[in-house]
């Protein structure tokens, strides 16, 4: 006879924090929790779960152990588990004049997302998409292109999470935390361009209306089409940047010489 607690069905505390902190390690690797985000408060988070406390606490400490979670006086929060590699990675580019259209260039290699978030997403997916994109669609009639530029990163990582592809989520994830902090450009500069902040709104609501509708080859046009686009323009910009700083410099070159007027 089985002892008392020994019943087949019964789980052992300790297995039962290890299916709590797989549950918990599959909702970041699909990107359901986010790097940066805070967990609810330890009761609040037992009762949501319907876990004991003491599993739930051992669960978090096995993560804590893992890299993915981070606990301190303000509360538990999801790791940033990318920082020690995006960090210093950021501080290189910050310091290379080109970083703008490598990051670009970069992207049109993997701008298959949109190819994947059409064939892969789901009616939760689309429904998050369709909310972005009217988002999107409000802040463009604001004269602060701030909030629309921000929706633009936040719909693009929302076709990364609808590719349902973990390696393409977490790393895009990681280079739009960049491009939030213009590590790789200013995105007031691209969109206060004149007629740029216009086309940007078609580019991205022509990716929206191909992911809906599950045409593939479409979304992925479109996107190609949208990241050459913001290339080119970049190019624009710097090229523009360099017209300018050479006058400048011609009209400050005669502090540098004697002139007929100083002989």
């Amino acid at each position: 006879m089985q002892g008392k607690g020994q019943g087949k069905g019964m789980i052992k505390p300790a297995k039962l924090a290890d299916a709590i902190a797989d549950h918990l390690e599959t909702l970041i690797r699909e990107g359901v929790l986010r790097p940066g985000e805070k967990l609810l408060p330890e009761r609040d988070l037992a009762l949501k779960l319907d876990v004991s406390r003491p599993s739930l606490r051992d669960a978090l400490e096995k993560l804590e152990e893992r890299g993915l979670l981070v606990s301190g006086r303000n509360g538990t929060h999801i790791a940033q588990f990318l920082a020690p590699i995006a960090a210093p990675l950021a501080a290189l580019l910050q310091s290379d004049p080109d970083a703008p259209f490598h990051y670009l260039e970069f992207r049109t290699s993997i701008e298959a997302a949109a190819k994947l978030a059409a064939q892969r997403a789901t009616d939760l997916d689309r429904q998050a998409i369709r909310a972005l994109a009217q988002r999107m669609r409000d802040a463009h009639g604001k004269d602060d292109p701030s909030e629309e530029a921000d929706v633009d990163a936040q719909l693009h990582l929302a076709f990364y999470e609808a590719a349902h592809n973990t390696v393409m989520l977490h790393i895009m994830g990681a280079l739009s935390e960049m491009l939030r902090n213009d590590v790789f450009y200013n995105r007031d500069r691209l969109y206060t361009r004149p007629g740029v902040r216009d086309l940007l709104l078609e580019q991205h609501l022509a990716i929206v209306d191909a992911v809906l509708a599950g045409d593939a080859e479409a979304a992925h046009a479109a996107a190609e089409a949208h990241v050459m686009f913001t290339l080119h323009t970049l190019r624009e910009i710097r090229e523009d940047d360099t017209r300018l700083e050479a006058s400048l410099r011609r009209i400050g070159r005669t502090d540098l010489i004697e002139t007929a007027e100083r002989a």
